[in-house]
């Protein structure tokens, strides 16, 4: 009968099948001494196969350990590794339902990670609070807990949500271990049933088994994560150190081609020809005034000046939309501005570019202030000094030719001496004279006849730089007699255009450069006197005060101005207009007084006067135009000229 409770055990029978050997025994009529024996053979058999089951089991949980021990080796994804846990956890525990929480240190509860066998969403979305409920009782202590039955178990808090959660999933008996990292405890691994059920110690073993696993898992995550972020910071960085060393020595090239430009004795204009080359797109260079030296990009607005002076005051470049702008300034006065419309550039060629740009700005105003000074110095001795030997060579030298006519003007202006002072000294170079610097005022010394041209565009142009009210006044000047060897275009010690009697300007009233200088200040002073500040003009221009202020005196060229048409008209018609000009200012203005004093018919005296004033123009009733027609009147009378055109040099 011991072999059929071994084939029993052979074929993993159940236990109730244990009993058939007894029942047959019985039903032939074995005497109670081979029912004794039956029966203790069953009782060992069962005692075999209960050993048999447990090694089974166990093997089945080494087995699932094992696999959990290579899930973790080739851990690749977390959540793979942690789902296969809770898993194996539901089957060897042969439990309805298992599930994994984890601790939030930001909110201070646990929440739901995986879960297996859950039909509840209220479920899956549970939150528990340290020491709430059964797996928050297992975070707070760190020790396992099992309840055969949930809601009779008074043990932990009951929360109303927790409760209703576990209700709506049909849980009874749970089963829950700490998920430890060392003292820390980071989750809590359960396993529950649906029906009411004990959980034996060797299960809570394997579930604290599994859970030791779990968070093994979710360190080695953790550290893998932290690897895989340290391993992208360094490649970032290497990107980055890279990407900067390139830059660099991009820059560093740039550079050198820019300053190999300079000493070959490149401009502005191929330093920025190198920048669009390198970086492509378009470039202007502003001066200190905002004005492009080169390039364009276009219409300039006022956000453009306002990031180059952020650019000054940071030290970088700014970014403004598609433009780039790198400033530089000296002494808190703003240089150079490089304006680059582009989508990409490196700014460091273009704050290099803009260095370079401003040390040639440097370099050509070191040179002007250097050339400026010995124009000025040679400005100087012709005013206070014309007989000083080497005049000539000196101005030759200069790019001057002292034969030529030239002009003496004098432009007052508000302060700010250092900047009027390049403007007059750039302006003289480029037009071939001389500038000085003398306390609120500019003297320049430049070719040409026309005095109150140039005196009016000195004006405009130095009060468009300084943004303030310059006011000059103008003489032609007589230059002292050139040296031998003079420049080209001309015979040595003659004048311009002329023939012999020495080198004078050949402008007609020209005065020595001392002369001249001083009649030119006090056209500006009259200028200034008579409100029109900011305004430019010479002696001829001031009409009568032009005599006052004037040194030649040029009453003949007065009176022809004024009223050269009325006497010429009488010249040659025999008419008395001028006669009656002067009586009618004499008679106040009033054509019957006029008429009696002339004895003629005042019809008469308003034909002559529409006459008059068809030849003097409009407006030759004005107070100030009267006040110069009775003074030129006056002079006339007193010269006792018929024309002023046939007046000879003599005094009037």
């Amino acid at each position: 009968m011991s072999r059929r409770f071994l084939e029993l055990l052979a074929r993993e029978a159940s236990a109730v099948e244990f009993e058939g050997p007894i029942v047959e025994a019985r039903a032939q009529g074995a005497d109670p001494a081979t029912i004794e024996e039956l029966e203790q053979a069953k009782v060992e058999a069962l005692k075999v196969r209960a050993l048999l089951r447990r090694r089974a089991r166990r093997e089945a949980e080494l087995s699932a350990l094992y696999d959990t021990a290579g899930d973790l080796a080739a851990l690749r994804d977390l959540d793979a590794v942690l789902e296969a846990i809770v898993h194996r956890a539901r089957q060897l525990l042969a439990t309805d339902i298992a599930y994994m929480t984890l601790h939030d240190p930001e909110q201070g509860d646990t929440y739901m990670r995986v879960t297996d066998g859950s039909i509840s969403a209220k479920f899956r979305a549970l939150r528990l609070a340290m020491g709430a409920g059964l797996g928050g009782l297992v975070a707070q202590t760190a020790t396992p807990y099992a309840t055969a039955d949930y809601f009779a178990d008074a043990r932990f808090r009951h929360k109303g949500h927790i409760d209703e959660a576990v209700k709506e999933e049909g849980l009874v008996a749970i089963l829950g271990v700490p998920l430890r990292l060392g003292q820390r405890v980071i989750g809590v691994l359960m396993a529950a049933n649906r029906s009411a059920r004990p959980f034996h110690q060797e299960e809570v073993s394997l579930l604290a088994s599994l859970a030791a696993h779990a968070a093994v898992a979710i360190d080695n995550a953790r550290l893998l994560q932290e690897t895989r972020n340290a391993l992208e910071e360094l490649s970032q960085a290497h990107r980055t150190a890279r990407a900067h060393g390139e830059a660099v020595e991009r820059a560093a090239l740039a550079h050198d081609r820019m300053t190999s430009l300079v000493l070959r004795g490149g401009g502005i204009e191929d330093v920025a020809a190198v920048v669009t080359e390198v970086l492509g797109g378009s470039l202007a260079v502003l001066d200190d005034l905002g004005r492009p030296i080169t390039g364009d990009v276009g219409e300039l607005d006022a956000g453009v000046f306002e990031a180059a002076q952020a650019s000054r005051a940071l030290g970088r470049t700014v970014r403004r939309g598609d433009q780039v702008i790198a400033s530089v300034d000296v002494g808190g006065e703003p240089l150079c501005t490089l304006v680059l419309r582009s989508d990409d550039a490196d700014e460091r060629i273009l704050e290099r570019a803009a260095l370079v740009c401003a040390l040639l700005l440097l370099f050509r105003r070191s040179v002007a202030e250097a050339e400026g000074r010995v124009r000025g110095e040679l400005l100087e001795d012709l005013i206070s000094r014309p007989d000083s030997p080497g005049l000539a060579d000196r101005a030759r030298r200069l790019g001057v030719d002292l034969r030529a006519p030239h002009v003496v003007v004098v432009a007052r202006h508000g302060g700010q001496r250092e900047r009027a002072a390049f403007w007059a000294s750039s302006h003289a170079t480029v037009r071939h004279g001389l500038a000085a610097g003398r306390g609120d005022e500019v003297v320049l010394l430049l070719p040409g006849v026309d005095a109150g041209g140039l005196a009016q565009r000195v004006a405009a142009e130095l009060s468009a730089s300084l943004h303030s009210p310059a006011t000059a006044g103008a003489s032609p000047a007589r230059l002292p007699e050139a040296s031998p060897g003079g420049p080209p275009g001309g015979s040595a010690g003659a004048p311009a255009g002329g023939s012999g009697g020495g080198a004078t300007s050949g402008s007609a009233g020209a005065r020595d450069v001392a002369e001249a200088y001083q009649e030119a200040r006090r056209c500006a002073e009259a200028l200034l006197a008579l409100g029109r500040a900011g305004d430019g003009a010479s002696p001829a221009e001031l009409g009568f005060v032009g005599l006052l202020v004037g040194d030649g005196r040029d009453v003949r060229g007065f009176v022809g101005r004024v009223v050269g048409a009325v006497i010429d008209y009488d010249a040659r018609r025999g008419t008395a207009l001028t006669d009656t000009l002067s009586a009618y200012f004499g008679t106040g203005g009033s054509p019957s007084r006029t008429a009696e004093a002339m004895h003629i018919h005042v019809n008469t005296v308003t034909q002559r006067l529409d006459r008059i004033g068809k030849l003097l123009g409009d407006g030759w009733l004005e107070p100030e135009r009267a006040l110069e027609i009775q003074l030129a009147l006056r002079l006339h009378r007193l010269g006792h000229t018929s024309s002023p055109q046939t007046v000879g040099p003599g005094p009037i």
